[in-house]
């Protein structure tokens, strides 16, 4: 299928905020369970997981921000997430995000895949895209341990 470079471009743009607002999820998600954990538990959730999804979440918002001034077209304002119904229980918090930042991770990986990001990309944006898959790519499997021992 022929595509205009401005068009795809503009994939790119959308399919980069997509996964932004799945790591703002991730990061609201984070922020409900850290409220229900005890102090030592939500201080470990703050350092393994909320501190890299939130490195990851700046740097996709900035790749998105850069890569739209580049190529002129307009850019986006990424609004805070919720964390989604209550819940008691912090693992379901964690469950959230984890799914959060595995359908970032997806979107991220399927846009690299699909080779647009050097069709019609740049340098910075491929850089941006890959630092931000090594930053989450850790987070799903961390939040798994962590959360082993709550609740029994």
């Amino acid at each position: 299928m022929a595509y205009s470079a401005g068009e795809a471009r503009g994939q790119l743009l959308e399919d980069v905020a997509e996964a932004t607002d799945q790591l703002a999820l991730a990061l609201a998600s984070l922020s409900e369970a850290y409220e229900e954990l005890d102090e030592q538990t939500a201080d470990e959730l703050e350092e393994q997981l909320f501190r890299p999804t939130q490195s990851a979440y700046g740097r996709l918002r900035r790749t998105h921000a850069e890569f739209a001034a580049r190529v002129r077209l307009p850019g986006r304002n990424f609004e805070p997430s919720s964390g989604g119904l209550h819940s008691a229980d912090p693992r379901i918090y964690v469950d959230r995000a984890v799914d959060a930042i595995e359908r970032a991770d997806h979107v991220l990986a399927e846009l690299q895949d699909s080779m647009l990001p050097v069709e019609v990309g740049d340098r910075e944006l491929r850089a941006g895209l890959s630092e931000t898959r090594e930053t989450i790519a850790e987070l799903p499997s961390r939040a798994r341990r962590l959360m082993r021992t709550q609740g029994r």
